[in-house]
């Protein structure tokens, strides 16, 4: 399993859109773009995608751009990740009733990983990122003096 840099790119931009959350003031592509350096094409994409999911809204006008919909702490990652790469742990019909023993314990293996990868990401929250950004910075800070 690998983090797609779509995913990587919409994580970043909402982890900027968290840090900004208690000013109440929306950030504009171009802003979260030389922030996070997204592509503001691309950045445009994945935002129209994350409002549809629900997860992020926008506001026009010239103070408009893109707030977070709930609190960094009420979105997890795994409502994150669903939304930009639909993630499902549904079995398919094949996976019932697999050809061969050696697919069937393939696939109970790959079910096993897929769950546990969707437990760790339900448990984790924006505000978790934002809070081990902080303290990864204040580490930073720490080194240097």
């Amino acid at each position: 399993m690998e983090l797609s840099c779509k995913s990587e790119y919409a994580i970043l931009a909402l982890l900027e859109l968290a840090i900004h959350y208690q000013s109440g003031e929306p950030l504009q592509i171009r802003q979260i773009a030389a922030q996070q350096n997204i592509p503001d094409r691309y950045l445009e994409q994945l935002l129209a995608t994350l409002r549809r999911g629900g997860i992020v809204k926008s506001l026009r006008g010239s103070k408009g751009g893109y707030l977070l919909a709930r609190e960094p702490w009420k979105i997890s990652l795994f409502e994150i990740f669903s939304c930009l790469e639909g993630l499902d742990v549904r079995i398919c019909e094949e996976d019932i009733n697999p050809k061969t023993v050696d697919s069937a314990v393939v696939e109970e293996i790959w079910q096993e990983a897929r769950l546990a990868a969707n437990s760790v990401l339900q448990k984790h929250t924006l505000a978790d990122l934002c809070e081990k950004r902080d303290s990864r910075r204040q580490l930073d800070i720490m080194y240097y003096i």
